[in-house]
């Protein structure tokens, strides 16, 4: 009897719950972020607390990330990828990410940061589609330090040890434009 009863229990609780953020993928542990046609942001964006010194994580770019901006100047508009804030702040005053664009046939990777409200992005290099790429940000004295592709760069920061209060920053479309079309872009934390 106490068994059935916690198999009917099980079940009921199983059924009711609806997953809270974005959801797994299932296939892999990969979660994929879906930007939907006409929105900057994810859908259920949630930006979760942060307290780390640093950030690693592989992405996929599929075909979805392909587009023509409406308007020819903003196709180098740099797309957010992952990342945090920072200094106990606000993300448009200190933060540290991943950006992208497809421009020039590839999707282009970009350090973009805020420090102290002063945005910098450097161009990183390219990723391949339907590869996974990893990424890592770490927190180094004053610095930002971005390793991509074997690669560290540098970039000033606005305060030094730890992020403080902070949260993550999930995929978002813009610039000035919103996503022209449906985007999925797959995220595994490591």
């Amino acid at each position: 009897m106490k068994t059935a009863l916690f198999c009917a229990l099980l079940l009921v609780i199983t059924v009711s719950c609806e997953w809270v953020g974005n959801t797994p993928s299932f296939g892999d542990d990969f979660v994929t972020y879906t930007i939907k046609a006409g929105q900057h942001e994810v859908e259920k964006n949630v930006n979760t607390p942060f307290a780390a010194s640093s950030l690693r994580f592989q992405a996929v770019f599929d075909s979805s990330c392909i587009y023509s901006a409406a308007i020819p100047e903003n196709q180098f508009d740099i797309n957010k990828l992952y990342g945090f804030s920072d200094c106990s702040s606000q993300h448009q005053s200190n933060s540290a990410r991943f950006g992208w664009n497809w421009h020039e046939g590839a999707i282009h990777i970009y350090a973009y940061t805020y420090a102290n409200g002063v945005r910098e992005a450097k161009d990183l290099g390219t990723a391949e589609l339907n590869a996974t790429n990893s990424f890592k940000i770490t927190l180094e004295d004053n610095f930002y330090v971005f390793s991509y592709h074997g690669v560290d760069t540098k970039i000033k920061r606005h305060c030094s040890g730890g992020v403080g209060i902070a949260y993550k920053l999930l995929p978002y479309f813009g610039g000035d434009e919103v996503a022209p079309h449906e985007i999925k872009i797959k995220i595994r934390n490591l």
